[in-house]
């Protein structure tokens, strides 16, 4: 760490832009290979029988697709100008994300910046950015599909949860800081942490993030299964019945191939949720975070889809949705889950109001909104959790006001139901 240090910020920044152009090749790959309709565009994938011959330099990034213009006959006129801004884009947040968590420390509370002296800080930041990098990474991919097919493939979503997992088994101070000012006394200095998923609740012993209880492990490989049971390919149908939509659901469920996949995460995951369980720590406090995440951020997009789809007779909301907030519980943990849930909604009215009265569209995708939801959460993420964390410390108090939040959707719901109607005269 001190050899990365010791390279001037400019060369360190340059270095991270050119890796954030690559980044966004590879980006680019993922939404035109991974969509639900996937196209032969760009340099990574066999041209159509039509297209003019592939050149050496196609497959540079930003570069490449001037050259690729001469296949605008194939795929619109235009059709490279926004992966070659992509890559652009994507080169310059690598390097201002490292400039906004490094340099700035903007993540760390100006109060604990003066007092920390300790080494082991810049590689706790290095570890935040790297995670934070990833998961931009498979936002972006999510991002732009959704924007293109309204919908989020589980291609991205699945790799990218079991992607935030690892790195917070391997990385456990990836996830977002919490820094606990003076906890011994006012002179004492600021103890350096994380956001586990007991923060900020002044906990017992065995509600401790690194207690490993075997209460513990059964939780986090049942929350995990439970993720991989709600990916499975089957569709449950209750027109005929709940007994005839069981036996539809286990018929269709075993004829696809990608249940067998799912199983063999469900065991592989569990193997591994184990062993991180016996080593302990610090390592099994980051995976259960991830874990707890992954739950509470899928579970609450999984009931507003569920209320949604109840009171308006008609699918409120992809199970992509579903997905991507858990994969981004995954790396962020359930406390940052819950903001984003309770932010992206804003976003996601206002346009939705506009587009609706403009266009006369009354769907929208909602996965962007997530994401932006996602990012501004951990850009911001010093303020926001100095406001809110007195909220997460009630304990069970936060889930009565989690349940009354959602309750008041299935209130709200049947005014968004009239509004459509009024508006579809």
């Amino acid at each position: 760490m001190n050899q990365i240090l010791a390279i001037p910020i400019g060369i360190r920044l340059a270095i991270l832009a050119l890796l954030g152009t690559i980044a966004g090749a590879a980006i680019n790959w993922g939404i035109y290979r991974l969509a639900w309709y996937p196209r032969a565009i760009g340099p990574w994938t066999r041209p159509l029988p039509d297209a003019p011959a592939r050149q050496f330099w196609d497959g540079l990034p930003v570069l490449g697709w001037l050259g690729l213009r001469r296949e605008a006959n194939l795929h619109g006129s235009g059709f490279w100008l926004r992966p070659m801004v992509l890559e652009l884009l994507t080169g310059t947040a690598f390097a201002l994300l490292y400039w906004w968590e490094i340099v700035q420390c903007e993540l760390i509370p100006k109060a604990v910046l003066s007092p920390i002296n300790s080494p082991g800080l810049p590689v706790l930041r290095h570890e935040q950015f790297f995670a934070h990098l990833v998961l931009l990474g498979f936002m972006l991919v999510a991002f732009w599909i959704d924007i293109d097919e309204m919908t989020i493939p589980d291609g991205v979503t699945i790799p990218g949860t079991l992607a935030g997992l690892v790195i917070l088994s391997v990385f456990p101070f990836a996830l977002l800081p919490d820094f606990l000012v003076g906890p011994f006394g006012p002179d004492s200095p600021p103890i350096e942490t994380s956001v586990w998923h007991t923060a900020p609740i002044d906990y017992e012993p065995w509600l401790s993030p690194t207690w490993t209880g075997s209460a513990a492990l059964v939780g986090a490989i049942a929350g995990f299964c439970t993720w991989c049971a709600a990916l499975l390919p089957g569709r449950w149908y209750t027109r005929h019945g709940y007994g005839r939509a069981m036996r539809v659901f286990w018929a269709r469920t075993v004829r696809q191939r990608g249940t067998y996949a799912l199983a063999a995460i469900a065991l592989l995951g569990s193997a591994g949720i184990a062993g991180v369980w016996h080593v302990g720590g610090i390592h099994w406090a980051g995976l259960s975070s991830g874990i707890a995440g992954l739950v509470i951020g899928g579970g609450l997009i999984w009931i507003v889809r569920i209320l949604g789809s109840a009171v308006l007779h008609r699918e409120a909301m992809g199970f992509g949705d579903v997905t991507i907030l858990a994969m981004i519980g995954a790396f962020l943990g359930w406390q940052a889950a819950v903001i984003v849930f309770f932010v992206a909604p804003l976003a996601g009215l206002v346009i939705g109001i506009v587009r609706l009265v403009a266009q006369g569209e009354k769907e929208i995708p909602y996965g962007p909104f997530l994401c932006l939801a996602a990012v501004g959460t951990v850009l911001c993420w010093n303020p926001i959790w100095e406001r809110t964390s007195p909220y997460f410390g009630l304990g069970w108090k936060l889930i009565v006001v989690l349940v009354v939040c959602l309750g008041l959707i299935v209130v709200l719901l049947p005014m968004v139901r009239w509004m459509l109607a009024v508006f579809r005269r």
